[in-house]
């Protein structure tokens, strides 16, 4: 299985290799390169390490940790037309919208969501305890 992925990706990286030194939009392939380059740099060096030291803090807590997925995953869409805000080449339908404050919005939202889902569970959780002891009180009670 292994074998067969790893041919399967490689062959998917020629394929792209291919693709860019033979596409005609693409003037500068050594621009690319070093753009990508760069962004596995920034992966392997940055997000990564991130991503882990803060899967390590949320251990235990399911909802955070879930909470971090969702906020990975949305800002890794978001993050691109955040940054080329503005970058319309003269075409003002390109980025019509406030994409820094859509993407903000949606992480307090959702972080507020988080919050409320953990907060229910610990409620819940705190309920169950204390209706134990209340069954355990009383049952001690009968038993005297």
């Amino acid at each position: 299985m292994r074998t067969a992925l790893l041919l399967g990706g490689l062959a998917l990286l020629a394929c792209g290799l291919v693709g860019l030194l033979t596409d005609p939009y693409v003037t500068g392939p050594l621009g690319v390169l070093l753009w990508a380059a760069a962004l596995v740099a920034v992966h392997d060096g940055l997000w990564l390490p991130l991503v882990c030291a803060l899967g390590a803090a949320a251990t235990g807590r399911p909802v955070l940790r879930g909470w971090l997925v969702v906020a990975a995953a949305v800002s890794a869409v978001a993050v691109p037309a955040v940054l080329r805000t503005g970058d319309d080449h003269g075409n003002p339908t390109l980025l019509p919208l406030p994409y820094l404050r859509n993407w903000l919005l949606f992480l307090a939202v959702s972080a507020v969501a988080a919050a409320l889902t953990a907060a229910a569970r610990r409620s819940v959780r705190r309920a169950r305890r204390t209706g134990r002891a209340d069954r355990a009180d009383r049952a001690g009670r009968a038993d005297r």
